[in-house]
């Protein structure tokens, strides 16, 4: 009798559940070696992960040219990918990733399932130390520079919240989750 994969109970040597793991971890100082280990922690779970950093930028190109080979590699890997493994932790203030946010959508948009993780447990309203404006109906929560606040009892943007599992807590909790969903 073959044996299961322990992530989608498939028949040995069935292709594995495979992720794009997209994240801030690529600006790390040790993004690399942050890499293969998210990708090691893929294979605990016998998933397969694509990191980013996985495909190699030619050395001759600089500037708006390695940007556009930098897109494109990172969406041909989305391509490849059956899913997307994000963290959205708050990355340079207290939202996540830009990049990661697009990743996610365009992932959503490719019909492609998507896991968040991120330790903000709280509310946006809570993250953000919100005051009060306005009266009666038009009462809202707003921030430091007035803009409002959502107040759906989410813990990241309405847009990510509704459209992918999201995760409290850390990639490999993200990745147990991955794992029960995928079964």
């Amino acid at each position: 009798m073959p044996t299961a994969s322990p992530a989608t109970d498939a028949p040995a040597g069935a292709r594995p559940f495979t992720l794009y793991l997209a994240g801030f971890g690529v600006f790390r100082p040790d993004a690399q070696s942050h890499g293969m280990a998210l990708k090691a922690l893929c294979r605990e779970y016998g998933l397969d992960g694509l990191y980013p950093l996985d495909n190699e930028a030619p050395a001759q190109l600089h500037g708006a040219a390695l940007a556009r080979w930098i897109y494109a590699a990172n969406v041909g890997l989305i391509e490849q990918a059956d899913g997307v493994l994000a963290d959205m932790n708050p990355f340079r203030g207290r939202e996540p990733d830009s990049g990661t946010a697009f990743e996610v959508g365009y992932a959503i948009a490719r019909g492609k399932p998507v896991w968040v993780y991120t330790g903000q447990s709280g509310t946006l309203v809570e993250q953000l130390g919100v005051r009060q404006a306005g009266s009666g109906a038009s009462r809202r929560h707003v921030d430091a520079d007035g803009f409002t606040v959502e107040d759906f009892g989410m813990n990241l943007n309405l847009m990510i919240a509704c459209a992918a599992k999201v995760v409290v807590g850390d990639a490999r909790q993200c990745l147990r989750q991955v794992v029960r969903d995928v079964r």
